[in-house]
């Protein structure tokens, strides 16, 4: 069977500069997007300077994890990864026809005890967790008996409908009590959020961390590192699996998304974090370039 595909190159590049040297330096990363059944890695190529001990794993979760040592003194650390993805078109025919209501859903998940892979993203977790204020939020979009599905592209289209994505309003700190009140704030936020309305009505959702492919505006040329990592949320849909939403953009994600990892929230799939000893004060650079390269209309998985 062959479906409509697209091939891109992303390259993740990150340098912090310190005011005095890193002795010593120990970095966690999820850079390399994972293989799924509609996403391939075709190749993935990680770069560190200066050289370091580095080891390629998985975490808990099954996302690709590079763990880098620096054990020289140095005063710049940059981390690159670049990866070339393939993507083939979801077939979400058998998600939108699923006509089970959310709160059937929801009730399955609290007594199921074979589903604990599943029931594990219900709970709280370090960023996100339930509260009533939330529910109240979620509620219009799930009045009872309404299939979940449904509820969940509604729902999509009301954080986007009623939400401004302002770059500087927030950051990784900033509680979801916060970006509900304001209403403004990045992907990140709004994949948080929707993973914590949809806990707090008892349903399991997931925070996804990947890229985007973007469009500079008519006449504008695309500029080198311009893009930038994006956050998505994810529902458990029984007889169907996980179902991605982009509440950022109203959409389902397709062949303009690619996955990197997938956790309970931020805190799980950070592009990077570690433990540096010395270093002071530091800048941060961080550039991401996302492009199509040319490949035949339809591959086949």
């Amino acid at each position: 069977m062959t479906f409509e595909a697209k091939t891109y190159r992303v390259r993740h590049s990150t340098c912090y500069e310190y005011e005095v040297p890193v002795a010593h330096a120990q970095h966690y990363a999820h850079l390399e997007p994972r293989t799924l059944p509609h996403q391939r890695v075709l190749k993935s190529e990680l770069n560190v300077t200066p050289l370091g001990v580095t080891r390629r794993a998985t975490d808990y979760f099954q996302n690709v994890v590079h763990f880098v040592e620096i054990l020289q003194a140095h005063e710049q650390f940059e981390i690159a990864v670049t990866s070339d993805i393939e993507l083939r078109a979801n077939d979400l025919e058998l998600a939108l026809h699923q006509s089970v209501a959310w709160n059937q859903v929801a009730d399955a998940l609290r007594g199921a005890r074979d589903l604990i892979p599943i029931r594990e993203y219900v709970f709280d977790s370090p960023l996100v967790r339930a509260h009533a204020m939330l529910a109240r939020y979620a509620e219009p979009s799930f009045p009872k008996g309404r299939p979940l599905v449904e509820a969940i592209m509604d729902f999509n289209q009301r954080i986007y409908d009623e939400f401004t994505y302002e770059p500087a309003a927030t950051d990784v700190t900033t509680p979801l009590a916060q970006v509900l009140r304001e209403r403004r704030g990045v992907c990140q936020d709004f994949a948080q959020l929707a993973v914590g309305c949809l806990r707090s009505l008892g349903l399991s959702a997931r925070y996804v961390s990947g890229y985007l492919e973007t469009d500079p505006p008519p006449g504008v040329a695309k500029l080198v590192g311009a893009d930038a990592s994006h956050a998505w949320a994810s529902a458990y849909v029984p007889n169907f699996g996980w179902l991605d939403f982009d509440p950022t953009n109203a959409v389902l994600p397709d062949l303009r998304h690619v996955t990197v990892a997938w956790g309970r929230d931020f805190s799980d799939v950070s592009p990077l974090n570690g433990v540096v000893f010395g270093g002071g004060r530091h800048t941060l650079r961080v550039a991401v370039d996302v492009d199509e390269l040319a490949v035949s209309p339809a591959v086949a998985f």
